[in-house]
């Protein structure tokens, strides 16, 4: 079964190698990467988060490790100090003797009488000699210790200060993680806001409903005011009222003029 998938494989990359010729495997790196960020784009995003939350609480070891490398660093940079401390105060110890023998030999005595017991010159010279040179090995070991230290303190320093950077950047991450949670969530509520709806039709009716029977109302109130003019009203002015001051004496002079006549008529009577 495996024979034939290796097989078939081979077959299909002939395939390919024929069809696109060398820019085949630009095509597959291509397509390959598209699917690549095709799974990737369907990976939910609180998913992703997560996942970025647990990789950086798996700094922690990697931080830890490093803590306690540079403790160790420093306990053996103080060791080493201490020592190059004793050493300085041992080579200072010999240069002081190498200069008292010095001074002995330069007074030119045949013997000299140390701790209670006696030498020659030669014994001295011999012993000035060696001291001399143990003191120059001395010196020259103490100053490789002393490149050592430094060295080792720069290189200290460097690990300190990844460190701290490290540590920095461990927040920092954490930092954007929990913006991007919160950028998430308000978007989440956003989009949950877009998508509830409310039904406002029922309500578009009942304004109708309403803006009907408004007019309604007023239709009916315009019918009352018209049917209001057509009632016989009670005349508040008399007909003569309107009479002009000319015609009212004419009429006046009429009716007066009747009533003499009738008296006349009365007199000729008796």
């Amino acid at each position: 079964m495996l024979k034939k998938g290796i097989l078939a494989s081979g077959a299909l990359l002939l395939l390919l190698g024929l069809i696109f010729g060398r820019d085949t495997f630009s095509y597959l790196a291509t397509s390959a990467g598209r699917v690549h960020r095709s799974v990737r784009d369907t990976v939910p995003v609180p998913f992703e988060l997560e996942r970025a939350r647990k990789m950086i609480v798996a700094l922690d070891p990697e931080i830890g490790r490093h803590k306690r490398e540079i403790a160790r660093e420093e306990l053996d940079l103080r060791k080493l100090e201490e020592k190059i401390t004793g050493d300085r105060e041992d080579l200072a110890g010999l240069w002081r003797d190498i200069q008292r023998l010095r001074e002995d030999l330069s007074r030119g005595d045949s013997t000299f009488v140390y701790a209670g017991r006696s030498y020659s010159a030669d014994q001295v010279e011999t012993d000035l000699g060696n001291r001399f040179d143990r003191y120059q090995t001395r010196e020259a070991t103490l100053q490789k210790l002393e490149q050592i230290l430094t060295a080792r303190r720069r290189g200290l320093e460097a690990a300190q200060e990844k460190l701290k950077a490290m540590i920095a950047s461990k927040r920092q991450l954490e930092v954007q993680v929990e913006n991007l949670e919160a950028r998430l969530k308000m978007v989440e509520v956003a989009k949950a806001a877009s998508e509830f709806h409310i039904d406002d039709s029922q309500l578009s009716r009942t304004r109708q409903l309403l803006s009907d029977i408004e007019a309604r109302i007023e239709v009916d109130a315009e019918m009352v005011n018209a049917d209001d003019v057509l009632v016989d009203e009670i005349k508040l002015e008399r007909a003569e009222d309107n009479v002009s001051v000319l015609d009212r004496i004419t009429e006046y002079e009429s009716q007066r003029g009747k009533a003499s006549t009738s008296y006349v008529g009365v007199e000729v009577a008796k």
